[in-house]
């Protein structure tokens, strides 16, 4: 290890000048972007709440008594049969996310000098300071409360709340409030949307010491005062918000900055520092501003960092929900792919490192939003497949968890994986944690009833179909994109009934297992490769940016080097024959994940590098979905953590991992407070002559170790700390 540490935050010598730039808080439910001009900063306020109504037809398609005859065409052999299967709507899409408005401080034009702008990851607050003045900002997870302080002497300041950013539609229909308070004044914005009952309003009240404060509608402008701290709110409703009630609601949080980041920083910190890695990074390359060390991507200070601000950012936009597309935050009302609930692939890449990385408040997000979500999906299996249970949607914009965003080239509504796919982190957590929640025991059923329902048809062979069936957002090279028994299906059938077994034990898990052993192996194709499809004369698409297929091999543990080393070939085989398409950042890191899992430590630093040479990243350390800073989007920011996690330490409920997939390029490390799923803490330091690992166990257990020179059995015990000692690889 060197000397320093690595460092838990990131800074900037310049202001930011586009929102994309813009440093990050929140605390799940409101977002801050914190950019600017000195003399004119803007902090755009966001919430997980807000999305546009728009014209669309919520309902899933009413197709259950159209299906038996799909299923006879498919299984006679009509490639293109699911194409017709729809009510005839066009592709619509979910609600899309918008930001509210930006809070707009405005100084007098005057000398800046040795102007610094940073954001602390330990305390969530984004801060910048020139000659005579500094500006913090950070949303409180006590209070839920984006807060915003500046200091100065003889501060002159104008403010206002303003609804212009991109894409704000021209028939918002907007009011101002300004009036003046005991402390200094109440500021509200409402922006009702275009032909809805529905509306956003914002409220900041504006404390200001020392002094004068004079209204200038719709804002205000303060001359001499010595600090003036503003509390901001934004709620989504119908009819009229009473600005009143919720500006007394303010009035009674506390008036002093340091008792509200007190309160916020405790819960905030405590999350953020369970865990952490140490790549023996140079200190001098640890002390850069992010931008540099962008450009230093082979640098062990930028996966240092971007670990850490991937961690604080993930925390920071969940709460109410996980992780968007673009996490919490956005700075223009046309966010790409509506900023939804990204369900087939992207939420749970975000998510992936929650239960490793220590942060069960991700997890608890990430149910939140399935839970709130689950009479909806009754809905989808009652209406799409005529089933008991339950069927997950691609996507969601948080509002609705009906299916109503497919088309022919995306038939999202024959997905049938999701909702084991979205349960799969719930299990995880039950796993690490020891405990089994019955909310999630229920939905596990609800899955496992639909297969029951569901899984009717047979081949010649006596083994189940999964008929229709769908790979996202692949097809076959020579069939189309609605067929047979993908590799992803038979692995969500396969694993849902079996864990429904697992938390049911009794007559269900009976007829439930021997469900599961119904249905067909996994196809190795002609190319030694893991068929995408299982059934016979299904041609593999390779270029392509999803791996669906190899949900076998992460997140489930269902093909592994150990268990079932000629289905982990082939998923090997599968991995080096897929292409990048059109190179987005999810599909790399998704790529990474499995060639981790697969114990490829070349892989993982090919993947790694595709991502870090290729400009995804911003000067917020925010990311892309595209190289050169192309499309706003979380993927690479939140995903990029579970793959560091994964190349280090893996583990089952009855095994773990060490330095399965660590490329030559970190020769010394330490990964600190890691969450196994046998309910262990462990702490693991490398170095080219050998590692050690000290486990701290929650509870009594034998598991398997696997390390690169061997394997052995472990007896933990609960609150002993078991050493070990690993020679050089």
């Amino acid at each position: 290890m060197t000397a320093s540490a690595p460092v838990h935050g990131t800074w900037e010598p310049h202001p930011a000048a586009r929102w994309e730039d813009a440093f990050l808080t929140g605390n799940g439910h409101h977002g801050a972007l914190v950019f600017g001009d000195p003399n004119a900063e803007r902090v755009v306020v966001t919430h997980h709440t807000l999305v546009r109504p728009g014209g669309r037809d919520p309902r899933p398609p009413q197709l259950a008594d159209e299906l038996p005859a799909l299923q006879d065409r498919l299984l006679a052999g009509d490639t293109t049969a699911a194409e017709s299967f729809t009510d005839g709507r066009p592709l619509q899409w979910v609600q899309p996310f918008h930001p509210a408005f930006q809070v707009r401080l405005r100084r007098p034009s005057g000398d800046c000098r040795d102007y610094r702008r940073d954001v602390d990851f330990t305390t969530g607050v984004v801060r910048a300071t020139c000659t005579g003045w500094t500006s913090s900002v950070f949303v409180s997870r006590a209070d839920d409360v984006i807060v915003q302080q500046v200091t100065g002497p003889g501060l002159t300041l104008d403010i206002d709340l303003d609804h212009r950013l991109p894409g704000a539609p021209a028939g918002l229909g907007i009011g101002h409030g300004a009036v003046l308070t005991p402390e200094g004044a109440l500021l509200s914005l409402r922006a009702r949307y275009p032909d809805s009952d529905r509306a956003c309003t914002g409220v900041t009240l504006v404390a200001v010491t020392g002094g004068t404060t004079t209204l200038v509608p719709p804002g205000v402008h303060i001359e001499g005062a010595r600090s003036v701290l503003l509390l901001t709110r934004v709620h989504r409703h119908t009819g009229e918000l009473d600005v009143i009630a919720e500006g007394r609601a303010l009035r009674d949080l506390p008036t002093e900055y340091d008792e509200l980041l007190e309160r916020h920083a405790g819960l905030h910190r405590t999350a953020y520092e369970r865990v952490t890695l140490d790549l023996a990074a140079e200190p001098a390359e640890r002390a850069l501003p992010g931008s540099e060390l962008l450009h230093r991507p082979r640098s062990a200070a930028l996966l240092e960092r971007l670990f850490a601000a991937g961690r604080y950012h993930l925390l920071s936009a969940s709460g109410l929900f996980p992780p968007r597309l673009t996490g919490l935050w956005t700075g223009d009302w046309n966010t790409a792919w509506s900023g939804a609930f990204t369900t087939n692939a992207n939420l749970n890449l975000q998510t992936a490192s929650a239960a490793a990385a220590a942060l069960p408040e991700v997890t608890e997000a990430h149910a939140n939003l399935v839970r709130r979500q689950l009479p909806d999906w009754r809905d989808n299996a009652r209406a799409v497949f005529g089933a008991r249970g339950v069927v997950a949607p691609t996507h969601t914009d948080g509002e609705s968890g009906h299916t109503y965003h497919f088309a022919r080239e995306y038939p999202h509504h024959l997905w049938t994986a999701g909702a084991d796919w979205l349960l799969k982190p719930l299990v995880d957590h039950d796993e690490t944690h020891g405990t089994r929640d019955p909310r999630t025991v229920a939905a596990l059923a609800e899955v496992a009833l639909f297969y029951e329902d569901f899984l009717t048809r047979e081949d010649e062979h006596g083994h189940l179909v999964v008929v229709p069936s769908y790979s996202p957002e692949n097809r076959p090279a020579n069939a189309s994109w609605g067929t047979l028994n993908a590799a992803m299906d038979l692995s969500a059938a396969r694993h849902a009934l079996r864990t429904a077994a697992s938390y049911h034990p009794g007559p269900d898990a009976d007829r439930w297992h021997a469900l599961a052993d119904r249905l067909p192996p996994h196809r190795i194709n002609a190319d030694g490769a893991l068929a995408e499809w299982a059934w016979p004369g299904l041609e593999d698409s390779y270029d392509h940016r999803h791996l669906s297929h190899l949900y076998g091999v992460w997140p489930l543990d269902e093909i592994t080097p150990y268990d079932s080393p000629e289905l982990a070939t082939a998923a090997h085989r599968a991995l080096e024959l897929r292409g990048a398409e059109n190179d987005s950042a999810h599909g790399h890191l998704h790529h990474a994940l499995i060639a981790a899992r697969l114990r490829d430590g070349d892989r993982v630093a090919h993947a790694l590098g595709q991502v870090l040479d290729g400009d995804f990243f911003h000067a917020s350390l925010m990311s892309a979905h595209y190289p050169k800073r192309d499309v706003y989007n979380a993927d690479a920011a939140h995903t990029l953590p579970a793959v560091l996690i994964e190349m280090l330490v893996q583990s089952t409920p009855d095994r773990l991992v060490l330095l399965p997939a660590l490329p030559a390029a970190y020769p010394s490390g330490a990964l600190r407070g890691v969450c196994t799923r046998f309910g262990a803490e462990i702490d693991l330091t490398w170095t080219r002559d050998g590692a050690a690992a000290v486990i701290r166990p929650g509870r009594t257990h034998r598991v398997e170790l696997r390390t690169s020179t061997g394997t052995e059995s472990l007896h933990l015990v609960a609150g002993e700390d078991h050493v070990l000692t690993l020679r050089a690889w």
